[in-house]
């Protein structure tokens, strides 16, 4: 009985570990991309990005946005792709922005972001995967004038053939402004289903 209660103790234990970091599967048209979700590190976006998940509100929707070097306005060389809810419209408030100097994550290859406009107003409703090295997009970075960066909470462990396939596609699609003019994708890859491992 004693070992029992020792073995379930230990079980109790590693799973309330294991869920620290839940894995999260984009199921997309060119195949799918994984995801650690790191709610211990940064526990606001993660949240937000779970109930994204948890809910549905990403299935039918996709990725609509690639930058390269080749049409990165300010040609510093980011490299990303940016989904979520193809309508870009926010299904939650905007949440509090977690800095990278809080949770020790940095904007490099595959890592997860939360895409925003002023600090505050980001959502999981759109968010960005990294490809190469992007660490500019770290507080104290140089991309934004405010020097906040945005919030990383998670990292793709396997699809980056995937995300990277998403961002050779053809990017001649309508933009609404001059800084995302050449990365609207011309067809949105979209996200068949989202779902927990």
């Amino acid at each position: 009985m004693k070992y029992l209660a020792l073995t379930l103790t230990a079980f109790t234990l590693l799973s309330a570990c294991a869920d620290k970091r839940p894995n999260v599967v984009l199921q997309t048209e060119m195949g799918p991309i994984e995801i650690e979700v790191y709610k211990d590190k940064a526990p606001i976006s993660a949240a937000d990005f779970l109930y994204y998940v948890d809910n549905g509100l990403y299935d039918n929707e996709g990725f609509y946005r690639v930058v390269r070097a080749d049409n990165d306005p300010l040609e510093m060389g980011m490299s990303l792709i940016q989904g979520g809810r193809l309508d870009t419209l926010p299904l939650t408030s905007g949440i509090a922005h977690e800095r990278t100097t809080q949770t020790g994550l940095s904007n490099i290859t595959g890592t997860i972001s939360i895409a925003r406009d002023e600090p505050g107003s980001g959502s999981a409703a759109y968010f960005f995967i990294n490809i190469g090295d992007n660490s500019f997009l770290d507080t104290g970075g140089t991309r934004n004038p405010d020097g906040e960066g945005y919030a990383s909470f998670g990292r793709v462990i396997s699809g980056m053939d995937v995300v990277r396939a998403i961002q050779n596609q053809e990017a001649n699609g309508v933009s609404d402004n001059g800084v995302t003019e050449g990365q609207i994708l011309t067809k949105p890859v979209r996200i068949t289903r989202a779902y927990r491992k």
